[in-house]
C-alpha cells in the first residue's frame, strides 16, 4: 500500500484593515531587490536604510538581530523597492507591505537618465523616497488590527498523515534548534492565526507552516509538497514522501 501525504488544497481570502504607516513600529529590509543579482548590489539596500532612517522610520536589515519589543513580525512593515520599464530612464518605487504582503503605501516613481548603473539606481531611489519623506511617519502606538483569515477549502488529512502526527506527539519534546544567521539560506519565520510562513530574504514566501500538538513539530506545505517541519539533532528538517520514498531536507529557520 502506498504511503502518501494528500495534497492540501488551502484558499485563504484575507479580510484587511485599513492601516496607516504610522502603525508599524519599524522596516524590515531585504539584502536583494528582483532587478538585481547580488546582495546589496549597487548599495541599494544601504541607500534604502538611510532614505528609511531619514524618513524617520526604524530600520532593520532582514538578517539584522532587532530589539525584543519588536518581535511581532506583523507590527512590522517589510520594504520592496520594484523597477519599472522605461526606454533609457531608470525608474524605480518604493513599495511598504504587512506581514501577509499586503499593500500598505506606495510611493511616486522616481526616475534617473543616469547611464551609470549605481548612479542612476541612487538617484531614481532618491526620487521615489520623496513621496515617503512627505508621509511625516511617527509612529502612532495603534497596535496593528490582525487579518481574520478564512479557510475555504482544507482536504482531510489521510489516517496515515494523522497516526505519523500523533506518534510524534508521544515523543518527548525537543529543545528548538537555533538558527545559523550566516546561512545565505535562512528562512524567517512569520506568525500567522495557524502556525507560520517562512519567508526568504526578498521577502518571498516559501513555506507555511501549521501548529501541531508539540512545538517541534509543525504540518509544513511548500509549493505542492505535504509533509512535516520537524526538529531533530538541533536542526529543522522538512520531510515528505516522493516516489513512496521518505525525502529530509534540512532548512535554517529563525523564529
Amino acid at each position: 500500500m502506498k504511503i502518501k501525504f494528500l495534497l492540501t488544497a488551502l484558499l485563504f481570502s484575507v479580510i484587511g484593515f485599513s492601516q496607516s504607516v504610522n502603525d508599524y513600529k519599524a522596516v524590515i529590509i531585504p539584502l536583494r531587490y528582483d532587478f538585481v543579482k547580488t546582495d546589496n548590489q549597487y548599495r541599494l539596500a544601504t541607500r534604502t536604510k538611510s532614505n528609511l532612517l531619514k524618513a524617520g522610520f526604524n530600520a532593520f536589515y532582514i538578517n539584522e538581530e532587532i530589539p525584543a519589543e519588536l518581535n511581532d513580525r506583523c507590527q512590522l512593515l517589510y520594504v520592496d523597492v520594484k523597477k519599472e520599464g522605461g526606454f533609457l530612464v531608470t525608474k524605480l518605487f518604493v513599495e511598504l507591505k504587512d506581514c501577509y504582503g499586503k499593500e500598505i503605501y506606495t510611493s511616486e516613481i522616481g526616475k534617473s537618465k543616469e547611464k551609470d548603473y549605481e548612479i542612476a539606481y541612487r538617484e531614481a531611489l532618491d526620487g521615489a523616497f520623496v513621496s515617503v519623506n512627505s508621509l511625516h511617519y511617527k509612529y502612532s502606538g495603534n497596535l496593528v488590527a490582525a487579518p481574520v483569515t478564512r479557510v475555504n477549502t482544507v482536504a482531510s488529512l489521510p489516517v496515515v498523515a494523522t497516526a505519523a502526527v500523533a506518534t510524534t506527539a508521544a515523543v518527548n519534546t525537543v529543545a528548538a534548534p537555533v538558527a545559523d544567521i550566516s546561512d545565505p539560506n535562512l528562512l524567517y519565520a512569520q506568525p500567522t492565526e495557524n502556525g507560520y510562513q517562512l519567508i526568504d530574504k526578498t521577502p518571498k514566501v516559501v513555506m507555511k507552516l501549521f501548529k501541531t500538538s508539540r512545538s517541534d513539530s509543525f504540518i509544513a506545505i511548500k509549493d505542492t509538497v505535504q509533509g512535516t517541519l520537524n526538529a531533530k539533532d538541533n536542526q529543522w528538517y522538512f520531510e515528505y514522501y516522493q516516489n513512496d520514498k521518505l525525502v529530509s531536507e534540512k532548512v535554517t529557520v529563525k523564529f
